[in-house]
C-alpha cells in the first residue's frame, strides 16, 4: 500500500518480562501496520533491562521500522510509555501493551477516528458497546472503580481509562507530559486528567477485542492494584483540584527529568 506522507505514526510496546512472546508481538503489529496508509515506526521500550531477557529475541527480529530501548532497572508501566514517547518521532504516538491480549488490529481503527473526529485522544475501551471482551470478575471491578473515579474526582468522561491502547496527537504529549508525576498504576488517569484540564477534551473512545490472561492475577494482586490505582488517582485528584499543581502558573514547581520528559524544539 503507498504510504501517506501526512503523518508519521510512532506506536510504543512496553515490555517486561515478555520474552517469551515479543517477538510474536512485534510482528503481529507490524502486519497491521504494514495495512495503513501512513508511514510508523515501531518503539519496543523494556522495562528493566537487568530483569528482561527482551532484548535478546528483539536482537533476531529484523524490520527497519522497528527501534529498541530501555533502561537497567524496572520502573513501572507508566515510566516505560513516557521515556518512549520522548523518543518518539510520531505526529501521532500511541501505545499498546505488550502480551496481544488486545487485538493489535485496533491500531488501524483508533489511527483512523484520531483523523475522522479530529480528536486530541482516543482511547481502546472494553466498555464500549462493540468492543469483543474476555476478562475476569477483579478486572470489571477495577476498571468499574477507575471509571467512577475519573467521571467523579477527574472529570474525564470514558468509561475505561485503564485499557492498553491509546493514541494521542503529539502537541497533547509535548503540553502534558513534563508535569505529570506518576509512573506506574494510575498513569493513565493523570495523562488523561491533566489532558482535559490544558483544553484537550476531545477524548474519545474506541472498541478493542481482548481477550485477558486469567492466570497473571492472584486475588492478592487484585486487591494491590485496586487500592494503589485509588490512592494515585486520589493524588492526582489533590494536585488537579486542590493544588493546582499542573497548570501553567506553577512551572517552577513541575519536577523535570530529561529522560522523560517531550521537547518541542528537539521533537525527540
Amino acid at each position: 500500500m503507498p504510504k501517506s506522507k501526512q503523518h508519521f505514526i510512532s506506536v510504543i510496546i512496553p515490555a517486561y518480562k515478555q520474552a517469551e512472546t515479543i517477538r510474536q508481538d512485534i510482528y503481529s503489529i507490524y502486519d497491521t501496520l504494514e495495512r495503513i496508509r501512513y508511514d510508523y515506526e515501531i518503539i519496543v521500550v523494556i522495562d528493566g533491562l537487568s530483569v528482561d531477557n527482551s532484548q535478546s529475541e528483539l536482537n533476531k527480529v529484523k524490520l527497519k521500522n522497528l527501534k529498541v530501548i530501555g533502561y537497567k532497572n524496572n520502573h513501572g508501566k507508566g515510566y516505560a510509555v513516557r521515556y518512549a514517547m520522548a523518543r518518539a518521532k510520531g505526529d501521532y504516538i500511541a501505545f499498546i501493551d505488550a502480551g496481544m491480549e488486545i487485538d493489535p488490529n485496533g491500531l488501524s481503527l483508533i489511527i483512523e477516528q484520531l483523523e475522522w473526529y479530529e480528536a486530541d485522544i482516543i482511547v481502546g475501551s472494553k466498555r464500549h458497546p462493540a468492543s469483543i471482551v474476555k476478562y475476569p470478575f477483579q478486572r470489571k471491578i477495577i476498571s468499574l472503580g477507575a471509571q467512577v473515579i475519573s467521571k467523579f474526582l477527574l472529570n474525564i468522561n470514558v468509561r475505561d481509562t485503564q485499557a492498553g491502547l491509546k493514541i494521542f496527537k503529539r502537541k497533547v504529549l509535548e503540553t502534558v507530559l513534563p508535569r505529570l508525576l506518576l509512573k506506574n498504576y494510575a498513569f493513565d488517569l493523570e495523562l488523561l486528567s491533566v489532558s482535559n484540564r490544558l483544553g484537550f477534551t476531545r477524548i474519545y473512545e474506541a472498541p478493542i477485542k481482548l481477550s485477558y490472561d486469567f492466570t497473571s492475577l492472584t486475588h492478592a494482586s487484585g486487591l494491590k492494584i485496586i487500592f494503589n490505582c485509588l490512592y494515585d488517582a486520589l493524588a492526582v485528584f489533590y494536585r488537579l483540584r486542590i493544588k493546582k499543581y499542573y497548570d501553567n502558573k506553577n512551572k517552577r514547581k513541575w519536577i523535570y527529568d530529561s529522560e522523560l520528559d517531550m521537547r518541542i524544539n528537539t521533537g525527540s
